[in-house]
C-alpha cells in the first residue's frame, strides 16, 4: 500500500469566533491524507494557543481541548504522515516559531528535496532544530528571511528561491493567513469562502463542502495568496516558471472522490481510468471488483466499458485507517484480513477481474487475491488502474526505491505468478497522464531512472 501525503487546512476571518471547530471538521474530512499526527492552532490577536499530538482527529481532539484554543480570527490545522522526519510528537505539525516580531505557524503537504543541505546550512548559521521534518526547514528560512523583508509575503518569495521539491503551504502570522503552491503545483491547493466572509484554505475540495465553504479557485503553481484585514493579495512572481506537474496519484488514490482538484474530479478521473483499461486490457469474465477504496471508481469504470457486471467484492472494515501498519509478514497478512473481508456470494465460482489502484511490494496483493480465491472464484484477473512503479518518488509520495518495487525486478507473467492472479495488466501511461487537466501530470515514478528527463 502507497502511504497518503499530508493534508492542510486554514481559515481567515474578520470576526473573532470559535474557529478550531470548524478547522477540526476540515481536518477530519482530510483524515485520508495522514493519519500519524494532527494538530490546530488558533490566532487570537497574535497570541497562539495550539494543542497537537500523535493519533487520529478523533484521538487527538475533545470538546475540552477545542475549547481551551479560545476563540480568535485565524487558525491553522494539519493532518500528517510523514515521509521526511520520524513518527514523533516534535514533527506534529502545524510547526510553530515564537519570534521576537510575531509569532508563526506552519503546516505543510510535500517533500523537499533540497532540505537537508539547507538544514546544515542554517545550523552552521546558528540555527538550532527541535524536530527532524523539513517543515521546520521551512519555518526557520522564513524566520530568517522575515528579518530583512518588508512583509511576510516577501520573505516568502525569497524563501521559495531557495526551496525546491514539492510543497503547498498554509503560513499564519500574527496579521496574516498565507496560502502557497510550489511552481510546478506538485501538490493541490485551493480556497474558498463562506457567507459569513470567512475564507478557507484546504488541500481538497472536500473539505470545503464539509464546512460549507463555497469553492472560488485552485492556488496557480507558484502562486502567493495572503488574507488579511487589507483583503486578498496575490502574488505570481514564482508563477509560469515550471511546467505544471501535479501529481498523478492525487487522481488515482490520494485524494478523495468526492474532490475536485484543478477543475477535474477525481471521481470521474477514477472512472475514466477504468474505461482505459477495458479497452487496453479486455478479458473473458463474470464479474468486476474493486478494492476499497480507490480501486471501487475505476471497477465501475471497468464494468461499464466492458458491459460485464459490477459487483461489491469487499466489505471495508470502517474502523482501520489507510496507514493500518504492522512490520511483520505474519501482521501484513492479518492486516489484510482485518481490513477487508470479500463477499462470497460475490465471486463464488465466477471468473473475476480484480481492480486495484496500485501495486508496490506485491505482498498486499498477494493476499487480497488469495482472499478471492479462498472465497470461491474461479479465476482472479487483476487490473492496475496506474502503471507499474518503476522508479522511486522523491517529492513526498512514500514509493521505495527500486529493490523494493516489485515491478523493477519482475516482468509481467512474473508478477501475475507472485501475487497469484490468472493474468495482471496495468493502465498505459498515456492512459495514466490523460487523467488530470492538460496542463501536466508528474508521472516520475512511472518512468525508468534513465528515461527521466522531466
Amino acid at each position: 500500500m502507497l502511504h497518503e501525503e499530508c493534508g492542510v487546512f486554514g481559515i481567515w476571518a474578520e470576526k473573532k469566533s470559535d474557529l478550531a471547530t470548524k478547522v477540526y471538521h476540515g481536518l477530519y474530512s482530510l483524515q485520508h491524507r495522514g493519519q500519524e499526527s494532527c494538530g490546530i492552532v488558533v490566532n487570537n490577536g497574535g497570541e497562539f494557543s495550539s494543542c497537537k499530538d500523535l493519533g487520529l482527529v478523533s484521538d487527538v481532539f475533545t470538546k475540552e481541548s477545542l475549547s481551551a484554543l479560545g476563540e480568535g480570527n485565524m487558525a491553522l490545522g494539519h493532518v500528517r504522515y510523514g515521509t521526511t522526519g520520524a513518527n514523533i510528537r516534535a514533527n506534529v505539525q502545524p510547526i510553530e516559531v515564537h519570534r521576537l516580531n510575531g509569532n508563526l505557524a506552519v503546516a505543510h503537504n510535500g517533500n523537499l528535496t533540497n532540505s537537508r543541505k539547507l538544514r546544515q546550512q542554517l545550523e552552521l548559521q546558528g540555527s538550532i532544530f527541535h524536530s527532524t521534518s523539513d517543515t521546520e526547514t521551512i519555518a526557520c528560512l522564513l524566520t530568517k528571511e522575515r528579518l530583512t523583508c518588508d512583509d511576510i509575503e516577501s520573505a516568502i518569495s525569497s524563501t521559495m528561491e531557495k526551496i525546491e521539491g514539492a510543497y503547498s503551504l498554509v503560513i499564519m502570522s500574527g496579521e496574516k493567513m498565507v496560502a502557497v503552491r510550489d511552481p510546478k503545483g506538485y501538490r493541490p491547493l485551493c480556497y474558498g469562502k463562506l457567507d459569513d466572509g470567512e475564507y478557507v484554505i484546504a488541500s481538497e475540495t472536500c473539505a470545503l463542502d464539509v464546512v460549507g465553504a463555497e469553492f472560488v479557485r485552485d492556488i496557480a503553481p507558484g502562486e502567493i495568496l495572503s488574507f488579511s484585514s487589507e483583503g486578498i493579495k496575490s502574488n505570481k512572481t514564482h508563477c509560469n516558471r515550471e511546467k505544471k506537474s501535479l501529481c498523478v496519484f492525487e487522481y488515482i488514490y490520494f485524494a478523495r472522490p468526492d474532490s475536485i482538484i484543478d477543475g477535474v474530479s477525481v471521481h470521474d478521473s477514477r472512472v475514466k481510468a477504468g474505461r482505459i483499461l477495458a479497452k487496453e486490457h479486455p478479458v473473458e469474465a463474470d464479474v468486476v471488483i474493486g478494492v476499497p477504496d480507490s480501486g471501487l471508481d475505476a471497477a465501475l469504470g471497468y464494468a461499464e466499458e466492458s458491459k460485464i457486471p459490477y459487483g461489491i467484492g469487499f466489505v471495508k472494515n470502517k474502523y482501520i485507517g489507510r496507514t493500518f501498519i504492522n512490520p511483520g509478514q505474519t501482521e501484513r497478512t492479518n492486516k489484510v484480513k482485518i481490513k477487508l473481508n470479500p463477499i462470497s456470494s460475490t465471486v463464488k465460482g465466477k471468473r473475476v477481474i480484480l481492480i486495484e489502484d496500485s501495486i508496490v511490494r506485491g505482498t498486499t496483493s498477494g493476499h487480497i487475491v488469495q482472499l478471492v480465491r479462498d472465497s470461491g472464484a474461479t479465476e482472479v484477473h487483476v487490473r492496475i488502474s496506474s502503471p507499474p512503479f518503476v522508479a522511486p518518488c522523491y517529492y513526498g509520495t512514500d514509493v521505495p526505491d527500486c529493490k523494493n518495487l516489485i515491478a523493477c525486478n519482475n516482468s509481467l507473467e512474473e508478477i501475475a505468478r507472485i501475487i497469484g492472479a490468472d493474468s495482471l495488466a496495468y493502465l498505459s501511461l498515456e492512459g495514466a497522464m490523460s487523467l488530470g487537466a492538460d496542463e501536466g501530470l508528474c508521472n516520475f515514478c512511472f518512468k525508468r531512472m534513465n528515461e527521466n528527463n522531466n
